[in-house]
């Protein structure tokens, strides 16, 4: 995230069956203590970031199951593969999926919501962007080229406009609508945003009939 030469992260499993089968169940069985303190960023190096000022897409290739749905949710966006499916089977293992249960029902109805945390029910692609959790629903062979295409879409955006968006919805999720303003107004990303070089490049581009050059300041 350090690096200025990078705009946005694409992640993505290798193969076609898995985007991530999420916690090592096999290692469990063998005596291995779960473990709910994975660090910075949480599982996945993602799940528990405070703070990503560049936009992640997550490209799944098949399933996204348990700790492995919960990485792609974690994610800004999710273009998937028609063929991946999004399961949470904690709950039929005696576990409980701790970060979707953050998550998911901000996303999905409750009803929803709680059918996929507690019965380990599972949604296809096609389902899930009817539910608003998918962006984008390709083939097998576009996911990456749709990923893409979405990252260089993204891109065309001004680099402190995108971070201060990203902070700024993370910040506000927990505000009351009637504070919002406020909150927003005295963010740090968003005052680093209106009054960088990119806020008069961009409004003078547009004057121009022309495409912004980016400065990232």
């Amino acid at each position: 995230m350090k690096d200025t030469k990078t705009r946005v992260a694409i992640l993505t499993g290798s193969g076609s069956k898995f985007f991530s089968a999420g916690w090592d169940l096999t290692a469990a069985n063998d005596g291995e203590a779960f473990e709910s303190d994975y660090g910075v960023g949480g599982f996945g190096g993602i799940c528990e970031l405070k703070f990503r000022p560049k936009p992640v897409i997550a490209a799944v290739n098949g399933m996204a199951v348990g700790g492995g749905f919960e990485i792609a949710l974690a994610a800004d966006f999710i273009v998937a593969a028609d063929h991946a499916t999004f399961f949470l089977p904690e709950s039929t293992l005696g576990l409980i999926a701790d970060n979707a249960t953050i998550r998911l029902p901000k996303i999905l109805p409750p009803n929803i919501a709680r059918e996929m945390l507690i019965s380990g029910r599972r949604m296809l692609a096609t389902e899930a962007q009817s539910w608003g959790i998918v962006n984008e629903v390709t083939t097998a062979e576009d996911l990456l080229p749709a990923a893409r295409r979405l990252a260089e879409r993204i891109c065309q955006s001004a680099p402190l406009s995108i971070s201060a968006v990203l902070d700024l919805m993370r910040e506000l999720e927990t505000v009351s609508t009637s504070n919002a303003m406020t909150v927003l107004r005295e963010n740090q990303t968003y005052r680093n945003a209106i009054d960088s070089q990119d806020a008069t490049e961009g409004t003078k581009a547009f004057a121009e009939k022309r495409a912004p050059k980016w400065l990232g300041r």
